[in-house]
């Protein structure tokens, strides 16, 4: 068990680095793949954005105060990667580009992103009994976890309740759920691992 002090710069240091690799780095490498006109990159980032919106509702939930949201952040964590990686069209199609700097960082940026989710999902595996019972979830190491989602809803919410923005959280969680389930049991079948549209 970590010291709260520690945890709390831990969970901290985590909200920081997610906003840095999982926001403003790939929305300046989409801007990017647009000004160089680089589609392969552009699909993939597309892609990236639609999977990662599970972190936006994964924050809406946690202000909401609903335990699952320990679910969908680990959930996040594990889509992320995979969605980074998983296309084989788009990954040849990216290796097969001559070398040059949007290549260079957009592949550092996608290890980058790996690494942290992965790294970061063990750690947050360590939390996953926050998701299942509501006393674990009233917990002070589970609660630290709450602690950024809530600053946030301070600075870009204030005049909202936890409850009414947690109803958000819900719907886009139903929503992505049911994208999610389109994909796995639809789509995929149909195309397999081809980004095609």
């Amino acid at each position: 068990m970590l010291q709260p002090s520690l945890l709390r710069a831990l969970v901290w240091a985590d909200y920081r680095l997610a906003v840095l690799f999982l926001v403003f780095l790939p929305l300046a490498l989409l801007i990017w793949a647009f000004v160089q006109k680089n589609e392969a990159i552009q699909r993939l980032l597309l892609i990236y954005w639609k999977v990662a919106s599970l972190l936006m509702i994964t924050v809406y939930l946690m202000i909401g105060g609903f335990n699952i949201s320990f679910l969908t952040g680990l959930m996040a964590r594990v889509l992320i990667p995979l969605s980074l990686w998983f296309w084989v069209d788009i990954n040849e199609e990216i290796r097969e580009q001559p070398n040059s700097l949007l290549k260079l960082i957009f592949g550092a940026w996608r290890w980058a992103v790996t690494l942290y989710n992965i790294i970061g999902g063990a750690i947050l595996l360590g939390f996953a009994p926050c998701a299942f019972s509501s006393a674990r979830f009233g917990a002070a190491d589970c609660q630290t976890w709450l602690e950024p989602p809530l600053l946030y809803r301070e600075y870009f919410h204030s005049g909202y309740t936890p409850g009414f923005l947690g109803f958000f959280g819900i719907l886009g969680l139903v929503i992505y759920m049911l994208s999610l389930a389109w994909f796995v049991f639809v789509r995929l079948g149909k195309q397999g691992r081809q980004a095609i549209n």
